[in-house]
């Protein structure tokens, strides 16, 4: 008669097998998968040529104030992160907002799950840097009418060379960084009859018109209020921390930081000429210089000197955030870094941009609304209002804000596998947004389904 201990052995044996199997099945699970992407080269005229000729092509720096701007070469160092602010900084940069569009692409380059093959790929990145190949339009003014040709160069090269990259997919699985809002590329493309009897308004181009660009997803700073075309990433500061080490050092820095101040405004501090809640907020710091400190960054002061606001933040327990030209600001985010508790005045000015990179539900944890309709016309003060919140609770909105910070920051490229292992930041959040929304599109297209691609729900999670 068989031994009863022998059968027990040999169900050990074969439940170690199948747990064995299981687990070299979850090894062999492809980590790439709906994740590749292929960098599409592109002539040097849509990138690296844009950049030759940075002392006349484009004015990265304003000459007019040369104590507070970089010489606009100087800019394009550190793959466009710009000069260290002094010899002993390792993780604060002069960084120019228009230099995105270059860092970002040094960035995907490092990434893993890149393909050669485009037909392997799940996305395609294109590398232009169109904000930088828009200055000419916008600042030339013999160039002036002529703005709705930008992007057009590059659509004639989709379309010629290897048109079976784009014809894939319609586009649709394309993404591209545009360091600027949205606004500022979405004139209407006219007529040249119409062109020439009206003069296009100043600083603005037509690429996001341009139908053979229209199904490519745009990454801009701000975007418009129906995003199926462009979504939103955060405003680059200057912080771009390169290992774990030095993100938790400045992290550490912002939590033990005293703040004696109740509010600070950072911004231009020109008066309006009719009433706004900019002006407003002015006008009662101007009266409570008890509570509200102001770091007047006209003329581009603050822009590559980081520590002229980056101290009065860390010494401060609210920042303001009114909208100024548009309703985004980058001060936004340097408040996040600094654990100095934003208030917002309208929803457009973060809760309807940044749902990647900060949820919409988990605003009210790390940041105050005051609607600027009651503090312009209903006299509401700022001050009172953030006065009577605990210092418990701005505690707590200002450890949330620090939690947040990783998402909205832009490391070094080049950075540790520590800190690229441990916090998603700004790029890593932005390309993974960018592939959910692709990953939509092309089950649409499957589907058959095209309608579904202009849908305006929300791409934050899989569906």
């Amino acid at each position: 008669m068989p031994n009863p201990l022998f059968f027990l052995l040999l169900l050990a044996v074969a439940a170690a097998a199948t747990a064995a199997a299981g687990e070299g099945g979850a090894t062999r699970k492809d980590p790439c998968a709906g994740r590749r992407i292929h960098i599409r080269r592109l002539p040097p005229r849509f990138n690296a040529h844009l950049l030759r000729h940075c002392d006349a092509g484009f004015p990265l720096a304003d000459p007019s104030t040369p104590a507070t701007s970089s010489p606009p070469c100087e800019s394009l160092v550190n793959h466009g992160l710009g000069p260290r602010p002094h010899s002993s900084s390792r993780s604060w940069y002069r960084t120019d907002t228009r230099l995105l569009e270059v860092f970002f692409h040094r960035r995907v380059a490092e990434r893993g799950c890149l393909v050669a093959d485009p037909a392997l790929a799940d996305a395609v990145y294109l590398p232009y840097y169109a904000g930088l190949d828009s200055l000419p339009y916008v600042l030339d003014p013999a160039l002036l009418d002529s703005s709705a040709q930008h992007g057009a160069e590059l659509a004639e090269f989709l379309a010629r060379d290897r048109p079976q990259i784009l014809a894939r997919r319609h586009g649709h699985d394309h993404f591209l960084v545009l360091a600027g809002s949205a606004w500022d590329y979405s004139q209407p493309v006219r007529a040249a009859a119409a062109a020439a009897a009206e003069a296009r308004l100043w600083g603005t181009t037509s690429l996001l018109r341009l139908p053979a660009l229209g199904n490519l997803t745009f990454l801009t700073l701000e975007s418009r209020a129906w995003p199926w075309q462009e979504h939103a990433i955060p405003h680059p500061t200057s912080f771009h921390p390169a290992s774990l080490p030095r993100l938790r050092a400045w992290l550490a820095r912002a939590r033990r930081a005293r703040r004696p101040a109740l509010m600070l405004f950072s911004g231009g501090v020109s008066r309006p000429s009719r009433p706004n809640i900019r002006g407003s907020i002015l006008a009662e710091c101007a009266n409570r210089t008890d509570a509200c400190v102001v770091v007047d960054c006209s003329g581009g002061r603050c822009s590559h000197d980081p520590i002229r606001y980056m101290r009065p933040m860390l010494h401060s327990r609210f920042c303001l955030q009114p909208p100024g030209d548009t309703p985004t600001r980058r001060s936004t985010f340097d408040a996040i870094l600094a654990g100095c508790v934003p208030v917002f005045f309208e929803d457009a000015a973060a809760r309807r941009q940044y749902g990647w990179h900060l949820p919409p539900e988990r605003y009210d944890e790390f940041s105050v609304y005051i609607p600027k309709e009651s503090v312009v016309f209903g006299g509401v003060k700022i001050a009172e209002t953030l006065a009577v919140v605990g210092e418990g609770e701005v505690r707590r909105m200002r450890e949330r804000a620090l939690e947040m910070a990783p998402r909205v920051l832009y490391r070094r490229h080049g950075s540790t596998a520590e800190l690229s292992e441990t916090a998603k930041d700004a790029v890593d959040l932005a390309v993974d947004g960018a592939l959910r929304r692709i990953r939509r599109r092309v089950r649409a297209l499957d589907d058959g389904e095209p309608e579904r691609i202009y849908s305006l729900e929300d791409d934050a999670v899989e569906s």
